[in-house]
């Protein structure tokens, strides 16, 4: 029997100078909260990622996750080259003038009895995607995409009885630190 999920790194990543911004759908509003919850505890407990170096924004539901995670991508690096061409500094001043090292987009579709739910997931799959390619940041996908409530809240680890289930959300928050120390 094997264990589903990504298997732990052997290695140790060091987070402390990443960047990360968290974009999360208000749909599902109580899973995705736990997510995001997931994610962002597990890079400050066990990346060392700060806090502050930490930035959420919401967006209403998980079709607009390719859009605002490519418009704010964009305006990091914009911000980033402007800040510093105004100080004459080859590096940037503060850890808020730096551009996104990697972005999580998190959001729950959940099949409904109307071919809407595919749609959407493959949109959302293809735009995320694409938005990591075109950007060079990485882009994780947080995005579950379950048959029933009950696999969500299995999936963000608010499981109904013994069985909690496991936040995908940590797992998520690894993978950010992982690939923003391959750039």
């Amino acid at each position: 029997m094997f264990e589903k999920g990504v298997a732990s790194s052997t290695q140790s990543h060091d987070g402390s100078h990443l960047r990360v911004l968290i974009v999360h759908a208000r749909w599902n509003k109580e899973i995705v909260d736990g997510l995001v919850e997931g994610a962002r505890t597990t890079m400050i407990s066990k990346h060392n990622v700060k806090p502050e170096n930490i930035v959420t924004k919401e967006v209403s539901g998980s079709y607009e996750l390719p859009f605002a995670a490519k418009r704010l991508i964009s305006n990091s690096q914009v911000q980033s080259v402007t800040n510093n061409d105004l100080l004459g500094n080859d590096s940037p001043s503060e850890d808020t003038d730096r551009p996104f090292d990697a972005v999580i987009c998190i959001g729950v579709l959940i099949k409904g009895s109307t071919m809407h739910f595919e749609y959407i997931c493959e949109a959302v799959s293809q735009g995320l995607m694409r938005v990591g390619l075109d950007t060079g940041v990485p882009v994780i996908f947080g995005v579950l995409t379950c048959l029933n409530d009950e696999q969500a809240l299995q999936r963000a680890g608010m499981g109904k009885g013994g069985d909690k289930g496991h936040n995908h959300g940590e797992d998520w928050g690894t993978a950010a630190v992982e690939m923003a120390l391959l750039k």
